[in-house]
């Protein structure tokens, strides 16, 4: 199992990002949360299989279809298994 916080530049807020995410997420099975941050970007919480958690990471870096991703930063983190499903953060 495998625990990732990702943080998203570009233009990522007011583009569906986030909904895009937990749509994704539930498709993969990955438990956590997205928040867009006050500085422009949306950070991410992912945890789930490591397959999942990596599949979840490369769509990052497409994003959303009206995002444009300029920067993906990882950083893994000890699982948890803390969360029950996915959910977006305001």
């Amino acid at each position: 199992m495998k625990r990732v916080r990702v943080y998203i530049s570009g233009r990522v807020q007011g583009v569906f990002f986030r909904a895009y995410t937990k749509e994704e997420a539930d498709r993969l099975g990955i438990k956590g949360w997205v928040r867009n941050l006050p500085d422009g970007r949306v950070e991410a919480l992912f945890e789930g299989e490591e397959k999942q958690v990596e599949e979840m990471i490369k769509w990052c870096h497409r994003g959303s279809p009206a995002s444009v991703v300029t920067k993906v930063e990882i950083i893994e983190e000890p699982y948890l298994g803390e969360f029950t499903d996915f959910k977006i953060r305001y």
